[in-house]
């Protein structure tokens, strides 16, 4: 089981990226699928989650109606549309999945058994 994120760049504040996860090595789309950010000295924390036939979304209050979280089950492919970037959304993101997760352990960075490797996101001021 591999998740592949890509995507990431430098962007000035109030710019916006398109991050995706590629997943394979199982049908993806029996899983929760979700991003987590991790920032210079911080701890890693939830961003968005989106559940397996993609009509139930979750979002960080940081985020919510900035970002928008979608998948192609398709194409076992998860995305995060990021508009008007802050430079506080400077952050390593990373894919991660499960497909054992319940609604209330959507947030929580340990109920995710499966991650992908980060990719990093920059946003100048």
């Amino acid at each position: 089981v591999q998740l592949q994120a890509f995507g990431g760049g430098l962007v000035q504040a109030g710019g916006s990226l398109k991050l995706s996860c590629a997943a394979s090595g199982r049908t993806f789309s029996n899983s929760v699928m979700a991003w987590f950010r991790q920032a210079p000295g911080k701890e890693r924390e939830f961003v968005a989650a989106v559940f397996r036939r993609g009509g139930h979304t979750h979002y960080a209050d940081s985020v919510k109606g900035r970002f928008t979280v979608s998948r192609d089950n398709a194409k076992n492919t998860l995305y995060l549309q990021m508009n008007s970037l802050k430079p506080e959304d400077t952050a390593i993101y990373y894919c991660v999945a499960d497909f054992n997760l319940i609604q209330s352990s959507i947030r929580m960075l340990r109920a995710y058994d499966y991650w992908g490797q980060g990719t990093q996101v920059t946003v100048s001021s």
